[in-house]
């Protein structure tokens, strides 16, 4: 699982009907808690939304030492 507050841009993600990696999503939108990718596949024109959720735990930045 990611973290958040990475940074984190997943790449070459497979089409969830004909499995060619994506690239990149097209759209990104975060939220408390969670992010949502939605993914277009120029191979086959297919649109899917994909959605991380995060732990309670996982949104806190620690502090440098």
């Amino acid at each position: 699982m990611v973290r958040q507050d990475t940074g984190y841009m997943p790449r070459e993600n497979p089409c969830a009907q004909c499995g060619k990696p994506i690239a990149r999503p097209d759209w990104v939108e975060h939220s408390e808690g969670r992010s949502s990718f939605l993914w277009n596949c120029r191979a086959c024109n297919y649109r899917f939304e994909a959605i991380a959720i995060y732990e309670e735990a996982e949104l806190i930045t620690p502090l440098a030492a």
